[in-house]
């Protein structure tokens, strides 16, 4: 029973030893904070800048930039126009793995129309280079004096700069030159450096529209037909219209929105009066600014303020503002109770309310090392070959990190490490492989390579996971295996206790349940959320970009999918499991399959008839016994995308073709006809079952309602004599015959259905009365 059926080799989880810090002996300061990852050894160069550099041109000035090269790999600052003093402050990061030369050697060159003038330079033996480790203080940079081919020393011209050996610890690493991406020009390096993003703080903002007063419409001869239009950035919701026709209408309507810090767009309200089918008539519109509107922090009621709304005519051609038209009377607060949902609620990463006074601390730290990926499929075409650019996103809470772009490697070494506060074990955290379109001015769409969740409860603390996750993505061809993901965990606690209490707590805040949002309200927030999200997180540079952003969020979960469908109600039959194997077996105990099981049963019912206040201690402890049963087979791994839970691995092409179809649809009408069919055949069949569920429901109702006048008069008169029989009989002899008669032997038994169940299969039902 605790056993899945086994996937597909290629999709499952698999551990792996990666030569890294946690756990061994620490040889370094390296090994106590960056423990998660392998360690990269990478030589680091800073060109600060120069002094006093000669002129080359005719002209007598001078266009100074920096080479530095390292056997094959050679990396080039920008270069400045007649200046002797520049300051360039780049890193060189080189990858000790790929060294292929003793010497490093550092140009200064003036920049030429036909050939560059060799200014200085300075060799460096590598063997003399020192080591640094953090948290040792940066290597401070030095003055060299720079020197001719032959070895001299020029007459003029200095440059600072400063040489060591690190790791991918530095603090300068995020920021360098790579020499593994020495082919991406000066434009695109900016899109494969690594980054923190932070999430904007989400609001919702909720407007209850009460009344308003002395509306003045633009037609005398009649009654407006008023309604209210709030329109806060991309969003725009309406009031009804208000069914008294009157010039001092009442709502009393909540509209919510979703907004984000810094609150750069106003609220506009408009007052709208219906004039026909599509027509409306503006009476007036105010502006409110959010950083006036009242924040809230649990459910107390706001105060109600009176707006005046403005209205534009225009005289002679010209637009004219009227002081006053009419006023209307609001409820508007900045909600910071709720906690604003970008995710869905099944794996969100932070459930913590808005308002940053609301915070509990911290119960842990979750550490993430990226270790590198294998055997990642060529996601774009480059000289005729097939190439990827692969880099991670991470996301938790409201902290995003982004790896950095290995350029043109299936099997690309990330090795960083990256740290978040854990406020609830119940959240998820989740990791995106993506093929960076934008390397060298591209401007192509981010592709997805696949996505891993890991539940931070089902994992044990101050445990180290290593494992290789598969990559899954679902294509319109079926399920596809894009390589792996081999990542580094640690879920570490800093509080059992305060863990542990959590787990009584409710999963939301408390307005989520004192002020409860509908299931459409939240549905459609966490919509804007996203959008909001993702519009700010596209503006950093490097760009989060939206599909990034969209994908890691799962924008479209929501969205119709047969696959899923067909997954979820097995998923159900799976729960259902349990009990219809307990029944089975209860009715094997009832035909005296195995005799020595009944009479035992028989023996064990007797005694907690007897002694009734046995039984539920009798329950608790069997399922007591059931847990330390089931820890022997307890996971040993963390979750991972199941293709079989999922459906996806015997999935119809056209079931996937449908799920990747756009909305509204894009297909031809002859195969939109026929996916209509079927979900026309699979809603009958939903159909017949809901009305067999309401038919036996109706036949209890029907016990007591004399609808069928004979079959009430015998339940009535059954009732009455039931009733005399156990006010004088002990209970303990009644469910002590009770069960004997439903446990007897099958020689007493007929195949025939009981009297009973007869009896309520021939009550009536509206079914009949159904058109």
């Amino acid at each position: 029973m605790m056993q899945k059926p086994p996937q597909n080799v290629d999709f499952a989880l698999k551990e792996t030893s990666p030569k890294i810090g946690a756990g061994a002996i620490a040889s370094d300061k390296l090994a106590s904070t960056y423990d998660l990852v392998e360690q990269m050894q990478y030589l680091y160069v800073r060109v600060v800048k120069a002094r006093d550099l000669p002129s080359k041109d005719v002209t007598g000035g001078c266009d100074p930039y920096v080479e530095v090269k390292l056997g094959n790999y050679k990396g080039i600052t920008r270069h400045f126009e007649k200046k002797s003093n520049p300051e360039w402050n780049q890193v060189f990061a080189f990858s000790k793995d790929r060294i292929q030369a003793s010497v490093l050697e550092v140009t200064v060159k003036d920049k030429d129309v036909v050939v560059d003038d060799l200014i200085g330079r300075m060799m460096f033996d590598l063997n003399d280079i020192p080591k640094r480790v953090p948290p040792d203080s940066p290597l401070a940079p030095q003055w060299y004096r720079l020197e001719d081919r032959h070895g001299n020393k020029v007459k003029n011209g200095e440059l600072m700069l400063a040489v060591w050996m690190g790791t991918q610890a530095d603090e300068a690493f995020s920021d360098a030159w790579h020499s593994d991406a020495a082919t991406v020009g000066p434009d695109g390096v900016a899109n494969i450096r690594s980054k923190v993003y932070l999430s904007p703080k989400l609001w919702y903002v909720r407007v209850n529209v009460i009344e308003a007063q002395d509306l003045i419409p633009n037609d005398k001869t009649r009654f407006p037909e008023p309604y209210v239009k709030v329109q806060l950035g991309n969003q725009l919701m309406r009031t009804r219209i208000c069914p008294s026709k009157t010039i001092n209408p009442m709502w009393n309507e909540d509209l919510v929105f979703v907004v984000a810090e810094p609150f750069e767009e106003p609220m506009i309200l408009s007052l709208e009066d219906r004039i026909g089918p599509n027509k409306d008539d503006n009476l007036g519109r105010c502006v409110i600014p959010l950083q006036l509107v009242q924040r809230r922090l649990d459910h107390k009621p706001v105060n109600t303020r009176w707006f005046n709304l403005e209205k534009h005519v225009i005289v002679d051609g010209e637009k004219k503002e009227t002081k006053f038209a009419s006023r209307i009377h609001l409820r508007v607060c900045l909600e910071g109770g709720y906690h604003v949902l970008d995710e869905s609620t099944h794996y969100s990463s932070d459930l913590r309310p808005t308002a940053k006074q609301l915070w509990k601390t911290n119960i842990g730290i979750l550490e993430v090392g990226v270790l590198s990926a294998v055997g990642l499929s060529p996601m774009k075409s480059k000289d005729g070959r097939g190439t990827t650019d692969a880099y991670c996103v991470a996301k938790y809470g409201q902290k995003w990190v982004r790896t950095r772009t290995i350029v043109d490697c299936f099997t690309p070494k990330w090795n960083e490490q990256y740290t978040w506060e854990v406020f609830d074990p119940c959240t998820v955290i989740t990791v995106g492989v993506f093929d960076n379109g934008h390397v060298n001015g591209g401007s192509g769409r981010d592709a997805r390579i696949g996505k891993v969740r890991i539940r931070l409860s089902t994992l044990e603390t101050d445990r180290v996971y290593t494992h290789a996750y598969p990559l899954l993505v679902l294509h319109p061809s079926g399920v596809k295996k894009m390589g792996e993901l081999q990542l580094a965990v640690r879920f570490t606690c800093s509080s059992l206790i305060n863990m542990l209490h959590l787990y009584s707590h409710p999963l939301l805040p408390k307005m989520h349940y004192i002020h409860p949002l509908s299931v459409m309200q939240l549905d459609i927030l966490r919509h804007q959320a996203i959008q909001i999200v993702s519009m700010r997180l596209s503006r950093a540079e490097p760009p989060l970009r939206k599909e990034i952003v969209e994908y890691m969020l799962d924008v479209d979960s929501h969205m119709w999918s047969m696959r899923r469908s067909k997954a979820n109600f097995f998923r159900i039959m799976n729960v259902l499991g349990g009990l219809i194997a307990v029944g089975r077996w209860f009715d094997q105990i009832c035909n005296w399959k195995n005799p020595l099981t009944t009479v035992l049963i028989h023996i064990l019912f007797i005694i907690l008839v007897l002694y009734p206040e046995l039984i539920l201690p009798t329950i608790f402890l069997y399922l007591f016994l059931i847990g330390i049963w089931n820890y022997r087979w307890r996971p040993r791994h963390p979750p991972h995308m199941d293709t079989r839970l999922s459906h996806a691995d015997a999935c119809h092409p056209d079931e996937l073709d449908e799920e990747f179809d756009t909305f509204p649809t894009s297909r031809p009408s002859d195969i939109v006809r026929m996916r209509y069919d079927r979900l026309r055949s699979i809603a009958g069949k939903v159909q017949t079952v809901v009305g067999d569920l309401a038919t036996q429901g109706e036949r209890f109702q029907s016990l007591l309602s004399w609808r069928d006048p004979r079959a009430t008069t015998l339940f009535v008169t059954f009732c009455l004599i039931a009733a005399v029989v156990l006010y004088v009989t002990p209970f303990q002899v009644v469910g002590l015959l009770i069960g004997i008669y439903v446990l007897r032997h099958p020689r007493f038994r007929h195949k025939l259905p009981s009297v009973p169940l007869n009896f309520f299969r021939r009550l009536p039902a509206r079914s009949d009365s159904m058109l």
